[in-house]
Order: C-alpha cells, then sequence, then structure tokens
C-alpha cells in the first residue's frame, strides 16, 4: 500500500509539480506544451537519482525543473538538445556532426537557458 500511494504522489507532482507559478504577464497566452507524462517521469526519475534519492525536496524540485523547462521549450527541441547533448562527445569526424551544425548550437543554448530558468524557478541545483 506504501508503494501505491508513493507512486501516486510523485505522479501526481510530476503532472502538477509548480506549474502555478510563471513569470508570465497576466493576460498572456500560456503555450500548451508536449511533454509526456512518461518523459515527465523519466525527467524526475533521472533527476531525483542525480540528487542523491528521494527526498520531499528532490522530488518537489525535479518536478518543478521539468514543468519549468517545458514552459521554455517545445519537446521536439529537448529531444533533439539531450541527443545532440548525448552524441557531441563522439569524437572525430562523427562527433562534428552533431557538435558543428548552427541547430546544434543553437539548440545546446536553449536547453542551457532552460534548465537555468527551471533551477533558478525551482531552487534546484
Amino acid at each position: 500500500m506504501k508503494n501505491k500511494l508513493f507512486f501516486g504522489a510523485l505522479l501526481l507532482s510530476t503532472l502538477v509539480g509548480c506549474t502555478t507559478t510563471s513569470e508570465k504577464p497576466e493576460g498572456e497566452a500560456t503555450s500548451i506544451n508536449d511533454f509526456s507524462t512518461q518523459e515527465r517521469v523519466d525527467y524526475v526519475l533521472s533527476c531525483i537519482a542525480q540528487k542523491g534519492g528521494l527526498t520531499y525536496i528532490s522530488q518537489y524540485g525535479c518536478s518543478c525543473k521539468v514543468d519549468k523547462i517545458a514552459e521554455k521549450m517545445s519537446f521536439a527541441d529537448y529531444d533533439q538538445a539531450r541527443t545532440f547533448g548525448f552524441l557531441r562527445s563522439t569524437p572525430g569526424e562523427a562527433g562534428g556532426v552533431f557538435r558543428d551544425p548552427k541547430e546544434a548550437k543553437r539548440l545546446k543554448k536553449l536547453i542551457q537557458e532552460a534548465e537555468t530558468y527551471a533551477e533558478r524557478m525551482c531552487f534546484v541545483k
């Protein structure tokens, strides 16, 4: 029973996170983000593992962080930025395909800005 309650709380916080806080001016249209629940849960679980394990602080902070990243970029851009990020360390010419294009540089900058914004808004490092 405890596991079901934990999973439910984790899922709920992942879906809700801190989406009620926003830097957008009142009246400005909120864009619909397209991060799937599965991607949000994957992000939160990975983030919690990087933060040293499950605590309320890591759970809340990580779920908030993915919500804030989703505010700043589409899932397509996020997914491409992660792919470029994973593969940019490939040595030689093969890695150049992931390091050198303007799009790779644009996406790297975009994801860095989104993560910085998320850390600032969610008080997570």
